[in-house]
Formats: structure tokens, sequence, C-alpha cells
């Protein structure tokens, strides 16, 4: 491994597990607090954790976190093909670590924060809106970074508040992962993989689609 994919591989990582635990965690303290705080709490300390990675770590990996994007960003010509192992291990790797801190730290409660679709829906409903989620996120990513001048921090706080909007707004219908390595390890600790499916089909195919768009459109 390069010396440029090993800083890609330790920000990506640590970007990962921050945000698992962020994500993850949010939900698991408000099942300790007997689901008082709320999806506004949830959606706060996404916001708030996403954005403080992405702050941190973006300059070094452009801050994926997240394997669906990972595979955006190859379509949209930023990445190569072997960078995307690099990018993918890495996150599975702060992924798994940052559930186990959830696990082991802050609480064994809401099934460690795991993503669930609401099952009143028909399946191509919830389908849909995960879709649309992750469409949102990556078209705010793509949006961001192409900001001539754009700082870190507005950069940080549009893709943050993306997330959080959607977990505010879409979370009660789709669960609103956007983020198949987010859902996979609550998923596997907990033993509830039945809808793993979905988050690992709606994130790729949200995130190609705007990779697609923005190559057909911006890529020469």
């Amino acid at each position: 491994m390069h010396k440029s994919n090993f800083v890609i591989f330790l920000a990506e990582l640590a970007g990962t597990f921050g945000l698992l635990v962020a994500a993850t965690g949010s939900i698991v303290y408000d099942g300790m607090m007997g689901n008082a705080l709320g999806i506004g709490f949830i959606a706060m300390i996404h916001f708030v954790g996403l954005g403080a990675m992405i702050f941190l770590f973006g300059r070094y990996s452009m801050a994926h976190f997240n394997p669906a994007v990972t595979i955006a960003y190859f379509i949209a010509k930023y990445i190569s093909a072997k960078q995307i192992l690099v990018y993918v291990t890495a996150q599975a790797i702060g992924a798994f670590l940052g559930s186990l801190f959830v696990k082991y730290v802050i609480g064994d409660f809401a099934r460690l924060g795991l993503n669930s679709p609401n099952h009143q829906y028909p399946a191509w409903g919830f389908f849909g809106v995960e879709v649309l989620a992750t469409v949102f996120l990556m078209g705010s990513i793509l949006i961001a970074v192409n900001i001539r001048g754009l700082q870190t921090v507005l950069i940080s706080a549009i893709i943050a508040g993306t997330v959080a909007l959607d977990v505010f707004f879409l979370g009660a219908v789709s669960g609103a992962s956007m983020n198949p390595i987010r859902s996979l390890f609550p998923a596997l600790f907990t033993g509830a993989t039945k809808d793993l499916w979905l988050y690992w089909t709606a994130p790729f195919i949200g995130a190609a689609i705007v990779g697609i768009i923005y190559k057909k459109k911006f890529v020469k």
C-alpha cells in the first residue's frame, strides 16, 4: 500500500468508527433513556458526529465512510478501481470497531442502533425511500465538494445536514441508513439480518445513480 493510500486507510477507518459511534450510539442512548429523547436528538447527533468526522478527515480521504459513496466516487472518476479495496476495508474495520465500542462502552440497548424499515409500508415503498435518501446524500456530497472556494466547515455542514434531515424525515419509513457498512455490524451482532438486503442494495443504487449522472454531465 502506498503512503497516500495508507493515509486514506487510516482516515476512513477513524471516520467510519466515529460515524458508527454517533449514528448507532445516539439510538442506543435514546433506548437507554426509554426513547424519551426521540428522533430529533438522534438526527442532531448524526449531524454533529458526521460533521466532525468530515471536518477532521475529509482532507485526507474525501470522507466516504460508506462503500456506496466509494462506488459512486469511482463511477464519477474521483478514485481508481484499486483504491476501492482500500476504502471498503478501512470502512469495514472502522464500523466493526464502532459497533464494539457502542456495545461495550455506551450500552447494549435498542439492538445496537439497528436500521429497520417500517413494514407497514410495502417493500417497494421503503426500498424507494432508501434509494431516494441515498440520492439526496450523494447529491449533497458532489455538490458540496464541487462548489469552488467552499470552506471545509460548510462542506461538512451540508453533507451532515443532509444525512440528519434524511434521518429525521425518512428514518421512520426506510430506516435511513444510506450506508451498507453502517447497517452491517449492528445486524450481525444482534442476529437481526433479515433486512440487510435493503441496506446492501438500495444505497448502492441511489449512490450509483448520482455518480452516473455526474459522470455524464461533468466528466470529460
